[in-house]
């Protein structure tokens, strides 16, 4: 099977390889050149531009497209609806707001296009692992171009489905997201309450390897913990600033507006905004309250 592949950053890229891997056909478009040239290193077709693109496939095409969330997709998608036509399918595998696809797949419905968000994880390993597809949308055209999930899958048969109508993918893979936000917190918490307990000098690297076999914790976050703490045990070599993609605050305002209670998730999210805080004026706060009603010893500023 052929596809168009758009978007070529580290994920869209692996994504392309494995496909190549699998014996499809791809035609691959980046913005930067330098990407869809190395790509055609590795068999894929190149594209100039997205009307190239649309050229170059036999109809009825598919696309995949793999731009960031937000005004990138969306330029991108309306961009693209007018180089298609008809009976074609464009894939979202970006992690785009689940309201957003309802919203584009409608839109493209209106030109005839079928419209797929297929919610992805897998990161860096999804090359060689295969990826966890989520995908929402109708059901007859998943599985025109089910061939091409089944390749990114880790197997034929296991770790992607069809989920539900339009923005059922994204919507998982935001749901997904925000339990990952839980299970990252809760093992760097307890990693950091061994960690402090200097008197028993526990090794982290040789516990978190332990506990990956046999335990109840075990999991493939905590094979990559292991991982982490083997190369850096005691994590020198970075600063404790964490990011976040936009999909655990989804989740988070997803449960207020359903009045369902995800404390675990929701502190996650906000420790993860802590960590961004070099000069907490919450904790100074803190730290003032207590000694005006108790005369606790504060630090005082240098």
């Amino acid at each position: 099977m052929e596809i168009g592949i758009i978007g070529l950053g580290r994920m869209g890229g692996s994504m392309a390889q494995r496909l190549l891997k699998g014996g499809h056909r791809v035609v691959a478009y980046d913005l930067r050149p330098e990407a869809v040239k190395e790509l055609e290193g590795e068999g894929a077709a190149g594209a100039s531009s997205l009307a190239d693109l649309a050229g170059q496939l036999t109809t009825p095409r598919a696309v995949w497209v793999m731009a960031p969330a937000g005004e990138a997709t969306e330029r991108t998608l309306t961009a693209l609806a007018g180089a298609l036509s008809e009976g074609d399918v464009i894939i979202d595998g970006g992690n785009a707001n689940y309201k957003d696809s309802i919203r584009r797949a409608a839109m493209l419905k209106e030109k005839g296009l079928d419209f797929l968000d297929a919610g992805t994880s897998g990161g860096i390993w999804g090359l060689t692992e295969g990826y966890s597809l989520m995908i929402g949308g109708d059901k007859k055209a998943f599985e025109r171009v089910e061939p091409i999930f089944q390749t990114l899958a880790p197997s034929p048969t296991t770790g992607y489905g069809h989920v539900g109508p339009a923005g059922a993918g994204h919507f998982t893979k935001m749901v997904h997201n925000g339990i990952e936000y839980g299970m990252m917190q809760a093992y760097a918490e307890g990693l950091e309450l061994m960690h402090a307990k200097e008197a028993l000098n526990l090794d982290l690297a040789q516990i978190t390897e332990i506990w990956r076999y046999g335990s109840v914790v075990r999991s493939w976050l905590l094979d990559l913990t292991a991982d982490a703490l083997k190369e850096d045990p005691e994590m020198s070599t970075l600063e404790p600033y964490v990011d976040d993609s936009g999909e655990g605050r989804w989740t988070v305002e997803e449960s207020i507006d359903l009045a369902v209670p995800t404390p675990v998730m929701t502190l996650a999210l906000q420790m993860r905004f802590r960590s961004r805080q070099d000069d907490s004026f919450s904790a100074k706060l803190l730290a003032a309250m207590r000694n005006q009603f108790g005369g606790h010893a504060v630090k005082k500023a240098e």
